[in-house]
């Protein structure tokens, strides 16, 4: 009996060791998860029994990319200019019947070129995830407006459109518009992905549809008017466009791959500018 009390104290002082080496060694794991934020707060004790807490922070990545992002309301602003290889002597020019501006030189057309602005609202941009966010195909939707400043009274007539040089009034203002429904595609190369403030490159195509034109004049004569027609301008635009992006803030350029008008001059719209919002 003796053997067996000492057998039976020996092991429940081994189980009371044990009990108290695990209990020491179990900690309490409070675990908090804030969109991206984990907070991790540990309490235990250290092998002298001594009460111990710690906190974590870390942040969880997404182990896979998203496949699109989408941006809202991107904003350009910029100047346009016009690549004018009309010849001005040739017969769709000059004739007196069926010429596009009779009496026309190489003048004529010439840009006030700090007041030609290009504005462009794209109601969404997205990227499409092609490979690990370094490559991506970036699309979008909007308008893009283009104000022609002139420096010379030119008046543009309908019915057929004829341009003729008005110098019977003052011309404080005499601006031709052409807005357009475009939708733009490009290949975007994306330097830093996994910084907030991405540094790229795009290049791609922005197609258009003209959906409204119109030339707008204040004159010392008859005040502001605003005559609306197509002018022969083409339907739909092509352009070759690019960007650079830093972050939210980029510099974009379009160049248009023919004349914006269907017959007569021969003059290619092109534009540069800034990008706001990505």
């Amino acid at each position: 009996m003796k053997r067996i009390a000492i057998l039976l104290t020996g092991l429940f002082i081994g189980f009371t060791a044990l009990a108290q080496t695990d209990t020491s060694a179990k900690e309490q794991v409070d675990t908090v998860r804030i969109g991206k934020m984990i907070i991790i707060k540990k309490k235990g004790r250290d092998e002298e029994g001594e009460r111990t807490s710690s906190t974590v922070i870390t942040y969880h990545r997404d182990s896979k990319p998203k496949k699109i992002s989408t941006n809202w309301l991107v904003f350009d602003i910029g100047f346009n200019n016009i690549d004018d290889k009309t010849n001005y002597a040739s017969a769709s020019i000059q004739d007196p019947a069926t010429g596009f501006a009779p009496g026309a030189t190489d003048d004529w057309f010439d840009l006030r070129k700090g007041k030609s602005i290009n504005v462009n609202i794209w109601l969404f941009m997205q990227k499409l995830n092609l490979i690990k966010k370094y490559v991506n195909l970036k699309y979008g939707l909007g308008v893009e407006l283009y104000n022609f400043r002139y420096e010379q009274p030119i008046k543009y007539g309908t019915n057929p459109t004829r341009v003729t040089m008005d110098n019977s009034t003052s011309y404080s203002k005499n601006k031709l518009a052409a807005d357009y429904v475009s939708v733009p595609v490009l290949l975007n190369f994306n330097f830093a992905p996994n910084r907030k403030r991405n540094v790229g490159l795009s290049a791609g195509v922005v197609a258009g549809y003209l959906y409204s034109s119109r030339q707008k004049t204040i004159t010392a004569a008859d005040g502001k008017r605003k005559k609306r027609d197509d002018f022969d301008l083409r339907p739909w635009k092509l352009a070759y466009t690019g960007e650079l992006s830093f972050g939210w803030v980029g510099v974009y350029g379009t160049v248009a791959t023919q004349s914006m008008f269907e017959k007569g001059p021969d003059q290619t719209p092109y534009a540069v500018g800034l990008r706001f919002g990505w």
